[in-house]
């Protein structure tokens, strides 16, 4: 066994894993890359990771943080080995504190857990990640995770006022604080929030959390065309509306949504889908809603179904989570990219998509935040004669994707973040002295390029 993991097992104790069953469970992410590390600690406290990370600098050990591994671009993969620190045992809410606005949380809390902790006190975490009742607020922050309320209350970087933050070489930095103005110098907090633990591993966070709304509603009605979606989008926002989500779905994703449910829920004409929630005072929503319906109406929706008891609310929330499984159950693996374009060129981007359809005979479906301009567009993998996935051609298609969204002011990921997935295209998303500035902020705080190497294209 390696003088390093050794040197660990004395300092750390049982905390320290080399067996092959957790060295196997601590290799991947969801994405579909996996490397196996040398060892893995669990840890329990900031020290511990404080010293593991001593460890690693005094050997130059490659170390891989990772929170509950439920990413979807490879950003936990120990692509070189080494150690892998996991916070996943993190799991303790310090503080639930109203009266401050705040609560304090390890970095292995699950984001529903938090949740539903403020919810029972009447107060409100707004983020909500698609995995949130299996993600963690660590790996929240490390990828600056979003979901659909982002349109009303913003993402997880905009409810992060403090951090406890290990650094590179051991030392635990903690920055930000309580208050909810805060600004002694440099935005220390900000920079590690959307860092994919390359910068730092995240121990703890003082978060943001507001009054709960008392009442919420929400809608879902189908269009003839997706134009007319993509245009009662614009029309709610112009009518001065602020929903906390509006959610949009294509053609191809409705009709594998219907050849899946297997009910009337979603007419036979509809080529275009929207989802709208609005919170606030009962009478307020009520009222908002009903105007919303008008909109829709006069754009041109079909079918408009309103929600205002918490189940309904809820059962039009689980038919938008059956349109991926839906996609799934067409049985072609699909490349989900986390796309974001200005929101007035959602049109155009399904324009471009549906193009690259036709011209390939590869299916695109396209879903997702409307509200935000945060469109998960996904690229149905074709298979040969033999069942296997042809990659060569979906690839090919990702990268005029790509292409397309950097060439009209958008961004190749929204919520996933880089890893290894999308790194290939990270330098020129952002250009060339972007990159420059990542990696002098990478060679400040982590000179050895030991904290998540081989991610974002920064080695």
């Amino acid at each position: 066994m390696a003088d390093w993991i050794e040197e660990l097992r004395s300092k750390l104790g049982n905390c320290i894993h080399t067996d092959i069953a957790t060295l196997e469970a601590h290799a991947g992410d969801k994405w579909h890359a996996a490397h196996l590390p040398e060892a893995v600690l669990l840890a329990t406290t900031t020290e511990q990771i404080s010293a593991a990370m001593k460890v690693a600098a005094a050997h130059g050990i490659p170390v891989t943080p990772r929170g509950a591994g439920v990413g979807y671009v490879g950003g936990c993969v120990p692509v070189r080995g080494g150690l892998v620190i996991s916070t996943a045992p993190m799991q303790r809410i310090v503080e639930l504190n109203p009266a401050d606005g705040v609560a304090v949380v390890e970095a292995g809390v699950l984001t529903a857990d938090l949740q539903e902790a403020c919810a029972r006190v009447g107060w409100f975490y707004p983020p909500d990640p698609a995995s949130r009742k299996e993600s963690s607020i660590g790996g929240n922050i490390a990828t600056n995770a979003g979901g659909p309320r982002c349109l009303k209350y913003g993402v997880t970087r905009n409810y992060v006022l403090g951090l406890e933050v290990v650094l590179a070489d051991g030392r635990i930095l903690r920055c930000g604080g309580r208050t909810h103005k805060n600004k002694q110098g440099f935005d220390l907090t900000g920079l590690f929030c959307g860092s994919e633990g390359m910068l730092g591993i995240i121990t703890q966070a003082i978060l943001r959390i507001i009054p709960a709304p008392p009442a919420r509603a929400a809608l879902h009605a189908s269009f003839p065309r997706f134009a007319l979606a993509a245009q009662a989008v614009q029309n709610i926002l112009q009518g001065g509306h602020l929903p906390c989500a509006i959610e949009i779905t294509d053609a191809y994703t409705l009709a594998a949504a219907r050849a899946y449910l297997q009910n009337d829920v979603l007419p036979a004409d509809a080529q275009g889908h929207i989802i709208v929630e609005t919170d606030g005072r009962a009478d307020a929503v009520a009222a908002e809603i009903e105007s919303i319906s008008r909109i829709l109406g006069d754009t041109g929706a079909t079918a408009i179904c309103p929600a205002h008891t918490e189940a309904e609310v809820e059962k039009i929330w689980q038919l938008r989570r059956e349109f991926s499984y839906s996609l799934k159950a067409t049985g072609l693996t699909k490349l989900n990219e986390d796309i974001v374009i200005p929101r007035s060129r959602l049109v155009e981007l399904v324009d471009f998509c549906e193009s690259m359809q036709r011209e390939t005979g590869i299916p695109v479906a396209c879903f997702g935040h409307s509200g935000d301009g945060n469109i998960h567009t996904n690229i149905m993998v074709p298979k040969d004669a033999q069942g296997q996935d042809v990659r060569q051609p979906a690839d090919e298609l990702v990268h005029r994707l790509f292409r397309w969204v950097t060439e009209h002011g958008g961004s190749i990921t929204g919520e996933h973040g880089i890893g290894i997935a999308k790194a290939p295209w990270f330098p020129a998303a952002i250009g060339p002295t972007a990159m420059e500035t990542h990696r002098a902020i990478k060679q400040a705080l982590d000179p050895l390029r030991i904290l998540n190497p081989g991610k974002m294209n920064l080695d």
